[in-house]
């Protein structure tokens, strides 16, 4: 096995599952995984220029993949007819990863009330374990801008969980399932 193919797959083997858990939080199980075949099959096609640490440019592969499969599907929607809304809140806690990371459905529930920035904010540094700064290169902006929207996205969802909660629940019930809003990554 020569060097390229041995890199490949050693980046494969280490970054495919995250790289899907990702996917999988924008899309069906399906879209998801030819998706994350396609992000590899870029890397293979750029494997010269894949950083000595490739998840944070493996999640911008992925998202900018995501992306460009949104807007086909937007085109193909607006020559079928009136454009219907996407996802609401129910299709958002019916296929995702947080079934399987987050057991608290209080938490899927609020998390799916955010908006999709927010969401991937979060995602990204709580379940993804990525460090601002990488984070930050995923969705494409400075580093200082990604931790002020990720400050926002946290204090969001405090905010919907504690509405979620009701005033009728009390606060030592209320602490393990806020923790992803402050989840550090190491």
């Amino acid at each position: 096995m020569d060097d390229a193919a041995e890199r490949f797959t050693a980046i494969y083997d280490e970054h495919y599952r995250k790289v899907l858990a990702y996917l999988l939080t924008r899309a069906d199980r399906q879209v998801a995984e030819d998706l994350a075949a396609e992000t590899f099959l870029v890397v293979w096609r750029r494997l010269g220029v894949v950083p000595e640490e490739p998840l944070p440019w493996l999640l911008g592969v992925a998202r900018n993949m995501w992306r460009g499969q949104v807007r086909a599907s937007g085109r193909r929607q607006a020559l079928a007819g009136p454009v219907r809304a996407l996802s609401g809140a129910d299709d958002l806690t019916g296929h995702d990863m947080a079934d399987e990371i987050v057991e608290g459905s209080e938490v899927r529930l609020a998390l799916a009330t955010l908006s999709e920035p927010d969401r991937e904010a979060l995602t990204l540094v709580a379940w993804l374990d990525l460090a601002p700064r990488d984070a930050a290169k995923v969705v494409g902006c400075a580093p200082a801008t990604f931790l002020v929207r990720l400050h926002r996205a946290r204090r969001r969802l405090e905010r919907a969980l504690r509405a979620r909660r009701g005033p009728s629940r009390d606060a030592e019930r209320a602490e393990p399932a806020s923790a992803i809003a402050r989840k550090e990554p190491a």
